[in-house]
């Protein structure tokens, strides 16, 4: 009598390929699957675009990431290629047999299959009208993309692909039922089999600073994200910066006192102090465990500001009546 053992393997390839033909065939248009959950990622935000700072970055749209905590907003962001000629193909949420799979984005020589999904900003669903290159020099199409002219001098107007590329103004924000019907088209299938870098280090770490960032996450904005998009990275640098601006604005507008100003004032002079002792200890770099213990101080001081603006203590300011809304920061 043949032991029931020996079947498991096959039982369980059959159960893969069971599994594999409920995912949708879009899915397969990407170089790898990341993470999947059983809740449809929130609707994509309508904002502005920064201007790019730089010659030569690319922009890279915002989306929603999944973590312990739940669905957290990615701010869209200006990212510097991995090389020349490379363009971005973002990522996208694909459901499928009763699951959302996160297909991660990934670099090319062409962009390739995002769901179809219209991220806004030149990816309007099937390819990037945003510029190309020319060369070894990317130039931007100024119809469609937001550039910093002082900076950024290589551009040019393309208004035919508004026109040329059917535009789909909604916020769905993924591929399959109940969300965006697309396929991919035989130039993405094949160019889905070209060489792929995936996210820069630039990138993973913009991810992570805004997956510790309270006001990024969905259970705490419902679909509001306080930073929608930045012109670089997110780091402990600029929430520095965000946070103080926060601050001065609270001050401006009498939502914050003079002692609560004082009192996180003192503490972002501490955590500003901190990270210098410590980047002056390592090289000018941070470990990871600083990194993370900073992170944590700045969103207990993120939660402080936004308790000090909006309890019932204010202050009377000639320039009164401006309130912390939702948007750049």
């Amino acid at each position: 009598m043949k032991s029931p053992m020996r079947f498991r393997p096959l039982l369980f390839l059959a159960l893969l390929c069971a599994m594999a033909a409920m995912i949708p065939a879009a899915a397969f248009a990407q170089v790898s699957v990341g993470v999947s959950v059983h809740i449809g990622p929130p609707a994509l935000p309508a904002y502005e675009q920064p201007p790019c700072p730089e010659d030569g970055y690319i922009w890279t749209p915002g989306y929603w990431a999944w973590g312990p905590a739940g669905y957290y907003w990615v701010p869209g962001v200006w990212i510097a290629p991995p090389r020349v000629g490379f363009l971005w193909t973002p990522g996208y949420w694909g459901y499928g047999g009763g699951v959302y799979v996160w297909h991660p984005g990934y670099w090319g020589p062409h962009v390739g299959f995002y769901g179809g999904l219209n991220y806004g900003f030149g990816y309007f669903g099937v390819g990037f009208v945003g510029g190309e290159w020319h060369g070894g020099v990317f130039a931007y199409n100024t119809a469609v993309v937001n550039v910093n002219r002082t900076v950024v001098h290589n551009v040019y107007v393309n208004n035919t692909v508004i026109h040329n590329t059917t535009i789909v103004h909604n916020h769905y924000s993924f591929n399959g039922p109940g969300g965006v019907n697309a396929r991919p088209t035989a130039d993405e299938q094949r160019w889905s089999h070209e060489l792929h870098v995936q996210r820069t280090p630039d990138q993973f770490h913009h991810q992570m600073a805004a997956s510790h960032d309270l006001g990024q996450r969905f259970s705490e904005n419902h679909g509001r994200p306080d930073h929608f998009a930045a012109e670089r990275p997110m780091s402990v640098n600029a929430r520095q910066e965000r946070q103080q601006n926060r601050i001065d604005q609270g001050v401006r507008s009498g939502q914050m006192t003079s002692r609560e100003t004082a009192h996180v004032e003192n503490q972002e002079a501490a955590i500003h102090n901190e990270v210098r002792s410590d980047r002056a200890a390592n090289g000018g770099h941070l470990t990871p465990q600083e990194h993370h213990q900073v992170e944590q101080q700045q969103n207990h001081e993120s939660r402080e500001i936004y308790r000090d603006k909006h309890n019932d203590s204010t202050d009377e300011h000639p320039r009164g009546g401006e309130h912390e809304g939702h948007g750049h920061q």
